[in-house]
């Protein structure tokens, strides 16, 4: 299996950020290579992706006749990936919320794990320049998400990851749904429930600068709506005749870095 990375950068008018983000990164890990998964961005941003690609055979575009959402991106970036042997995938935000700096943390701590999440949340981790409302609120919905599918992760709703290639092989990402942030949740889940090493390392999440914040209304009712129904689904096969309840998972406590595996 190739041990080569690639960082897929799901992009929908991020003009301003994508130059930007693209030098951290190969500032940070000369070695990686980029995806850039454009959903017809009318800001141009596609079009800008092709130009730096054309002087960088680093960096990679694929093009999407429409946006359609963060999962199906990213879905679409992870077929691209397999494609073309890539042995490790990260995601990461093109608006700068993820550091590229912190990104050889994620991969050394792909030495023992199939899945890592940048945590905001496990000590060490951190949140900058988010109003007070934002942050109650994404702390909320990962304390939900943690009861409600007995997933013992702080940040299950975090989109700076590094995965194992093995292990996207191993999850039906075909019959996956979901399309804002909750796609991170479920597939977190998947791969949870799959017997994944899952691992968190801290990272420091920073508001954008440029650019406009695609969380919306409709992106949060729909993680909470679907993982309401994961649950309760989970929970009633609980109590199908022949299944052995699983226990409820403990917080994990180890100074800042927590793993599952089941």
């Amino acid at each position: 299996m190739s041990d080569r990375v690639l960082v897929i950068i799901p992009t929908y008018n991020e003009a301003e950020n994508l130059g930007r983000i693209l030098d951290r990164l190969h500032a940070s890990v000369p070695t990686a290579h980029a995806l850039v998964v454009d959903d017809g961005s009318p800001d141009g941003t596609g079009h800008l992706a092709e130009e730096l690609a054309a002087g960088d055979p680093r960096l990679h575009v694929l093009h999407r006749a429409t946006k359609s959402g963060l999962g199906p991106a990213y879905v679409a970036g992870f077929r691209w990936a397999r494609d073309h042997d890539y042995g490790v995938v990260v995601e990461m935000d093109a608006d700068g919320s993820h550091a590229p700096e912190q990104l050889p943390d994620l991969l050394a701590a792909l030495a023992d794990a199939d899945l890592v999440l940048g945590s905001r949340y496990v000590e060490g981790g951190e949140v900058a320049d988010w109003p007070v409302h934002r942050l109650l609120l994404s702390r909320a919905g990962n304390r939900y998400t943690r009861w409600a599918l007995r997933l013992p992760l702080t940040d299950a709703t975090g989109g700076y990851r590094a995965a194992r290639a093995e292990l996207i092989d191993r999850l039906p990402f075909d019959n996956i749904a979901s399309e804002g942030y909750c796609f991170q949740v479920d597939w977190a889940w998947r791969a949870f429930r799959a017997g994944a090493r899952v691992t968190e390392v801290p990272i420091t999440f920073t508001e954008r600068a440029f650019g406009r914040s695609k969380m919306s209304g409709s992106i949060v009712g729909e993680a909470l709506v679907r993982v309401t129904a994961w649950g309760l689904r989970d929970r009633l096969a609980d109590w199908l005749p022949g299944r052995v309840r699983r226990p409820v998972p403990e917080r994990p406590r180890d100074g800042g870095r927590s793993s599952a595996a089941r």
